[in-house]
């Protein structure tokens, strides 16, 4: 098809060639575009082509695009060629746009597909954005750290990296020669294979740490063998050094390999730990931002917490896991557990006690080295010697207030919990040790308890018993071990610790016997497994690090181990933490989920019995409870501000005049009765007023107002309110009202300022109208008759009953009455005579009256005659006021001519007028600083109060009690024990 265009298209060629009008021009061939010529000439010879230069402007295009157009006049040529022209040039037209065409939508097409294709490479790689934290930090900042330009500088040039390789023509001999020998069938070919093949496996093995261990082990192995070749062909074979000697030459090499292999495994472990560490403080750098689930054995640590304040009063015991430390006192308990923990956290003493309480702790992994209380938000850091001296003086304070009057050690466990990189997850209770003799110093029964903490702690049978024993005195003299064997006679659940094997070692006269007490053989009890550890050189000084390694030192140049006594595995307390840890996660998931189902049988049965009991009250627990009487009281204390100013001040008034009535009577009134004039009874009204209202009064009056808030206080939360009513919070209400009145104290201006306004409300003297006139009238009638009534009974008492009732009631006088009553008449007629008699008795009247009453047969002594004297003239002279206050119903209007002309005198009446009006003021001021002031404070102190019985739990216990509150106390604690249980089960399932 490409030659018949071509030939098609030479002979437009020519025929446009050889045409000619008589213009001079060039050739139309050279007007073609470059590829149509050497389409369609391959002969013309395009190196040699030149383009003409254009006369008109002429746009660049690309072939890919469009082919160029050429602006030219059009040529004019003979008519027969015309059609011919036209129609193979539109034929070559359009057969090269049609290439183009394909040419560019292969490009697109291919294009898009590549695209696309790589957003969907793109979308399948993973993002690695996350694990940015891979790489260290100054990788990233290489190229700020390290000028790279500055580096390629300083290279060689060529010439000299050329000087600087091998002569390659030497390397080709020597590699001839080397393809000779290990051509086939050549001597060398095999050992080349055995070379090589060593080579690969050493480079297999050898790369990395892991390389290193494995290399190790079969070295260990090897020397193993070596060994037992030893010490089974020695008599058969003739050597220069004896059997023994070579026996003991590969042990000791066996044990320095051990050791090797040891040191190698604590050095990898220690990588690990710190990777594990930096892996855990991503998230406090911010690296890699998500939120930490709260660990296994937190989880496990909050169930044993609850279990512990639980009370099981349902037969549902606590058979939980957890690691017991027991051991006699001094055989390095806390010595051990602080070695597991990696932290000198206990307080130590030589030789006294110093373990006072159960202490349990909650080993568990994290970023830092740090230890907190449950009941506290505080952090030790366990890195810092300043907050581990802090942590043992608190555990040291704990255990002292735990500890109750008159006794040495407490039953109440302190939870602890310490966190750190590297350390194994475990729950350890250490116990005070076990001893043989009471000293001075301590409670009689201090051994007893100390037993009974300890069995009460083993006869769990899933708990973990860490049996300590101090290696450095006599076996016999332990006593930990005998109760350990009765708790665990089989064993099962035993660990059974040596400490202090490095003096033990030095004492012991025969080593054997260290053998005897690891293997089991010396004392009668039976264990899981036997470990010898050294927890330090006796200084309490000494560094977790420094005991660690001096542990090592020990174990490496013993003679127990070199002599096969101890095996590597029983040795140093990081193989004896790996060993309590592996036991005591394999009993917790052997137990946990038949404790779980023992906890919900529990709840069943606490419900059904609150649905039979308690079948319309909601469960409520103690805090809940506290929570409800908490609100009503608050809203009885705002009811006390809704109590009307017209109630108070009644109140007030009423009861201030109950306690000042008699001052008045007594003290004032009647003294100033008996003047002989008005001038001098006002006079003495107002000097003894005066007295009284600087000095008692205003006390007297704070104090009535303080009785009545208390009365009107206690009124409403004593007040019962109907069906819902809830006797259960009485005792509370009553325990926070007599709190808050203890607490509550009257501000100290308030008698200051009611001092004045009294004492101008009592210098008043102007009754202004008739109604408080009459007033005044009434509330002396009602005082005085009040006092009548009072001395009548008074007498009544002192001269027996009348006639009219001996005759009725059957009742008669006794001897001392009768003597009364003669003296009352023979009283009451010296009275007759005399109306204006004074208060008191002369000395010669008291002698007439005496002898009177002889000459009738009555003895008498005189303080009897002035006592009785004392009640009729009392009854006389209120007699004679009460008659007064009718007289002057009518003297208003001489009153305010101030009695001129007139022989009628009310002064009595203005006197009571001015105290009553005293009342009325002194109890609307006291009700104003009630309301405004007092009510708030009480208000104040009532919520103070709430608060701290909130945060004693004891004064709780003790003032909310009774089945219905134990009941739902029970209930809660269960329904919480067995949610956590599942949720950890859950999770230890999920770690599986």
């Amino acid at each position: 098809m490409w030659r018949t265009r071509a030939a098609a298209a030479c002979v437009i060629c020519r025929s446009l060639a050889n045409s000619s009008c008589g213009i001079k021009r060039k050739s139309p061939l050279q007007n073609l575009h470059l590829v149509s010529r050497s389409i369609h000439h391959p002969y013309y010879p395009s190196a040699k082509f030149q383009r003409p230069p254009l006369r008109i402007s002429i746009q660049q295009f690309s072939s890919l695009n469009r082919l160029p157009l050429h602006k030219t006049k059009l040529l004019n040529v003979k008519h027969g060629y015309q059609s011919h022209r036209n129609f193979w040039l539109a034929r070559l037209a359009s057969r090269l746009l049609r290439i183009r065409y394909l040419i560019l939508g292969s490009a697109v097409g291919g294009g898009y597909t590549a695209k696309k294709t790589y957003e969907q490479w793109k979308d399948m790689i993973p993002d690695l954005e996350d694990y940015k934290w891979i790489v260290p930090d100054f990788i990233w900042e290489l190229d700020e750290l390290v000028d790279i330009e500055k580096l390629l500088k300083a290279l060689p040039d060529a010439d000299d990296l050329a000087k600087l390789m091998p002569d390659f023509d030497k390397i080709g001999e020597s590699l001839a020669s080397l393809k000779g020998f290990l051509s086939p069938g050549s001597p060398g070919e095999t050992a080349f294979r055995a070379t090589d093949q060593g080579y690969d496996n050493d480079k297999q093995f050898k790369k990395g740490l892991l390389g290193e261990l494995i290399l190790l082990q079969q070295q260990i192995q090897q020397h193993e063998e070596e060994a037992r070749r030893a010490a089974g062909f020695s008599s058969q074979q003739k050597r220069k050094v004896s059997d023994k000697e070579k026996i003991d030459q590969l042990q000791e090499e066996l044990l320095r390999t051990q050791l090797k292999y040891q040191r190698m495994l604590e050095r990898l472990e220690k990588e690990n730990k710190e990777l594990r560490k930096l892996v855990l403080q991503r998230d406090d750098k911010g690296i890699h931002q998500r939120k930490l689930k709260k660990s296994l054995i937190d989880m496990y640590s909050e169930v044993l917490d609850i279990l512990s304040d639980y009370d099981a009063s349902y037969n549902t015991q606590d058979h939980l896991p957890r690691v017991v430390v027991v051991g006699d006192q001094s055989a390095g308990k806390t010595s051990v557990l602080e070695m597991i923990a990696q932290a000198r956290i206990f307080p130590r003493g030589s030789g006294e006690m110093m373990t006072r309480s159960p202490v349990k702790v909650t080993l568990s992994e994290g970023p830092h080295h740090v230890a907190l209380f449950k009941d506290s938000s505080r952090e030790f850091d366990l890195t810092k010697e300043e907050d581990l001296a802090a942590l043992r003086n608190e555990i040291e304070i704990r255990m002292r207030n735990s500890v109750k009057e008159g006794c040495t050690v407490s039953t109440e466990t302190i939870s602890l919990s310490v966190k750190g990189p590297g350390l194994q997850r475990m729950v350890l209770v250490d116990l005070p040790g076990v001893i043989s003799t009471v000293t001075s110093g301590m409670a009689p029964d201090t051994k007893e308890t100390i037993f009974s903490i300890s069995k009460a702690y083993m006869q769990n049978p899933n708990a973990i018993i860490l049996c300590i024993q101090d290696g450095s005195v006599d076996a016999e003299r332990s006593i930990v071990t005998d109760l350990v064997s009765q708790m665990d006679p089989q064993g099962k659940r035993t660990i059974f610790v040596l400490t202090k094997v490095d003096l033990a070692e030095k004492n012991v006269a025969s080593p054997n016997r260290i053998q005897q007490i690891i293997e089991g053989k010396l004392f009668p009890m039976k264990a899981l497994g036997y470990f010898a550890v050294v927890t330090g050189k006796g200084n309490s000084s000494e560094s977790i690090e420094s005991i660690k390694e001096y542990e090592e030192e020990f174990f490496q140049n013993s003679k127990l181990l070199k002599t096969s006594m101890l095996k590597a595995h029983q040795v140093t307390t990081k193989n004896l933490s790996l060993a309590v840890s592996d036991c005591f996660w394999k009993m917790v998931r052997e137990s946990v989920e038949q404790q779980a189902d023992a906890f919900k049988a529990t709840r069943f049965n606490l419900e059904t019995e609150w649905k039979n009991n308690y079948p319309r009250l909601r469960e409520l627990d103690r805090n809940e409870l506290f929570e409800k009487a908490k609100n009503e009281i608050l809203d009885e204390v705002i009811s006390l501000t809704q109590v009307t100013p017209k109630h108070w001040e009644e109140m007030l008034e009423k009861t201030l005049w109950e306690r000042v009535s008699t001052h008045v009577i007594e003290n004032i009134y009647l003294p100033a009765a008996q003047t002989a004039n008005s001038g001098t009874f006002n006079t003495t009204v107002d000097i003894k007023l005066k007295q009284w209202t600087d000095k008692q009064l205003p006390n007297k009056a704070v104090e009535v107002a303080w009785e009545t808030l208390q009365e009107e206080f206690s009124r409403f939360m004593t007040e019962k309110k109907g069906k819902e009513h809830d006797d259960i919070f009485d005792k509370l209400k009553q325990a926070v009202k007599e709190e808050t009145i203890k607490r509550h104290k009257w501000n100290e201006r308030a008698e200051d300022s009611l001092r004045v306004i009294q004492h101008n409300a009592l210098e008043d003297r102007s009754i202004s109208d008739k109604q408080q006139w009459d007033a005044a009238i009434h509330f002396m009638e009602e005082t005085l008759q009040s006092r009548l009534k009072d001395t009548e009974s008074v007498i009544e008492d002192m001269v027996g009953p009348d006639w009219k009732k001996r005759w009725l009631h059957w009742v008669g006088r006794t001897k001392e009455q009768n003597i009364r009553n003669e003296t009352k008449n023979e009283l009451e007629k010296l009275i007759k005579c005399n109306e204006d008699h004074p208060a008191y008795l002369a000395n010669d009247e008291v002698t007439t009256v005496r002898k009177n009453l002889e000459a009738r047969g009555v003895a008498v002594d005189p303080c009897l005659i002035k006592d009785t004297w004392h009640q009729i003239y009392r009854r006389y002279f209120l007699k004679s006021a009460l008659n007064h206050c009718n007289l002057c119903r009518r003297g208003f209007y001489y009153y305010q001519r101030h009695f001129v002309d007139s022989e009628l005198e009310c002064n009595d009446i203005v006197l009571f007028w001015r105290i009553q009006r005293m009342l009325a003021i002194t109890a609307n001021t006291l009700r104003q600083q009630l309301t405004n002031t007092e009510v708030r404070r009480l208000e104040k102190n009532v919520k103070e109060v709430l608060e701290d019985f909130a945060e004693d739990n004891e004064k709780k216990v003790m003032l909310l009690t009774g089945k219905r509150v134990q009941l739902a106390e029970d209930l809660k604690k269960v329904r919480e024990i067995q949610e956590k249980l599942e949720a950890f089960i859950e999770a230890l399932h999920q770690e599986k």
